[in-house]
């Protein structure tokens, strides 16, 4: 967060560096102990332009980057930086205006490789692309290197929007199987022929594997913060509650209840090997899951089941004072991810509903601008800080050997709706009160 302090900056700075602890005033920018808390839209999109001697601190680009959209659109800001970072130069000698364009030129273009890499989506915009397309050939009169290095820069980003495009299809697809619900699940007994989980994979070890395979896929579809707050939350919160439902329907599904305590036991394994790989994400959504109504009111089935271990892993996301304890479970992930020697222990997936609850409150909680107009940076460094740890858990490479088979049926495999969760679990344990009678023949 600490500012580098160059002659650059006295475009907009006056004054001296004040004592640590001290705030200060830097035209336009507030420094608390070295920290930006606070400056006007206009300082900080100077701050961000870089110059021969100048290059702004790398949180601070990211910081910026990200929330800038809450204020300006993205192409806008892209314009003005490119327009600050050329008129700078002019001096009014062409030959002069060439030599320091040509030294200023490489952080240009490593301005614009943290943008491209880190928020690519932003480019997807026409404007943007042609934004630089232009700065390319305005780079290529000045210095053949960085011209090289634009062109590249370009191409990883092509590829990268390409892939984007691909998770997207994939999101969609599985979006697409979770909301379609064939006629013929409508009863157990219709149900009868259909595979079960442990029928395609017995190794709970496994079957979080998977879990994991399906979990990176949707980290991968980055969360993108813009004036409307936050996209692509729909596929993230679809396939949480398509899991949710396929452990309930699993459950509630078998006619004996040995069968049915069975696969109650075979889903805490499987969440206990989640949390032991750090993926928050499922384990929420088994245990989600199992505490449906048509689960937990299954007491006959429970009574066959040791549920010591599936009390712990609920007490782990037991959401009073504020998930505390799932909150400290995810900074020992975290903290295993930063040290980690393989990639299995890199792996960090979030409970996600609550990572955008955070994030939510932080951005309606805080005052974006100030009431001197100028815009609130201490939040908008928390707000990166949230997002940050994100993006570096988005990178890790799944380590696992996918199970196609698996996979196959976890996002394909039809799953019962709240009412014939129901329906399915009073035929598996009768109505044991007036209240339970009602409901089951209303929903016949």
């Amino acid at each position: 967060r600490s500012k580098t302090y160059s002659s650059a900056q006295q475009f907009y700075s006056k004054g001296r560096i004040y004592p640590h602890g001290v705030t200060a005033s830097y035209g336009e920018m507030c420094y608390h102990d070295n920290s930006l808390v606070s400056a006007s839209l206009e300082a900080l999109i100077q701050h961000l332009v870089p110059t021969v001697d100048y290059y702004p601190d790398r949180s601070y680009v990211f910081t910026f980057l990200l929330s800038s959209r809450l204020f300006l659109h993205p192409y806008e800001l892209m314009t003005r930086v490119c327009h600050l970072c050329v008129e700078q130069q002019r001096s009014g000698d062409a030959l002069l205006d060439k030599i320091r364009f040509r030294e200023v030129a490489p952080k240009l273009v490593q301005l614009l490789t943290e943008w491209t890499e880190t928020f690519p989506y932003d480019f997807r915009d026409e404007r943007m692309m042609r934004c630089l397309k232009d700065m390319t050939h305005h780079v290529a009169r000045g210095d053949e290197y960085s011209w090289r290095a634009m062109q590249q820069m370009t191409q990883r980003l092509i590829k990268r929007l390409s892939a984007l495009g691909q998770y997207e299809e994939a999101v969609a697809a599985l979006n697409t199987v979770a909301m379609e619900r064939p006629a013929s699940l409508k009863s157990k007994q219709a149900s009868g022929q259909r595979s079960d989980v442990m029928s395609v994979c017995e190794d709970a070890f496994i079957l979080a594997q998977q879990l994991t395979h399906i979990e990176l896929l949707f980290i991968g579809y980055s969360i993108i913060i813009r004036q409307n707050f936050i996209d692509n939350l729909e596929a993230y919160i679809n396939w949480f509650n398509r899991l949710s439902y396929l452990v309930a329907t699993e459950i509630c599904m078998p006619v004996k209840k040995k069968h049915r305590a069975r696969i109650i036991e075979f889903f805490i394994d499987v969440a206990q090997e989640c949390f032991n790989i750090g993926n928050f994400n499922s384990l929420m959504a088994i245990i989600t899951g199992m505490n449906m109504s048509p689960v937990s009111r299954l007491k006959k089935t429970w009574s066959k089941v040791n549920t010591d271990k599936f009390e712990i892993l609920e007490h782990q996301m037991d959401p009073s004072s504020n998930f505390s304890n799932y909150r400290t479970a995810l900074r020992g992930a975290t903290q295993r991810s930063e040290t980690a020697h393989s990639s299995q222990e890199k792996i960090v997936i979030p409970f996600f509903s609550l990572l955008i609850k955070d994030i939510y409150f932080l951005n309606e909680g805080c005052a974006s601008r100030l009431p001197n107009g100028h815009i609130n940076f201490e939040k908008l460094w928390e707000l990166a800080k949230q997002v940050s740890e994100f993006l570096v858990w988005r990178q890790v490479i799944c380590p696992f050997d996918r199970d196609r088979r698996v996979l196959q049926y976890l996002v394909t495999t039809p799953v019962f709706s709240e009412d014939e969760l129901h329906l399915a679990s009073y035929e598996s344990e009768g109505p044991e009160n007036n209240m339970e009678k009602d409901s089951r023949r209303s929903l016949r």
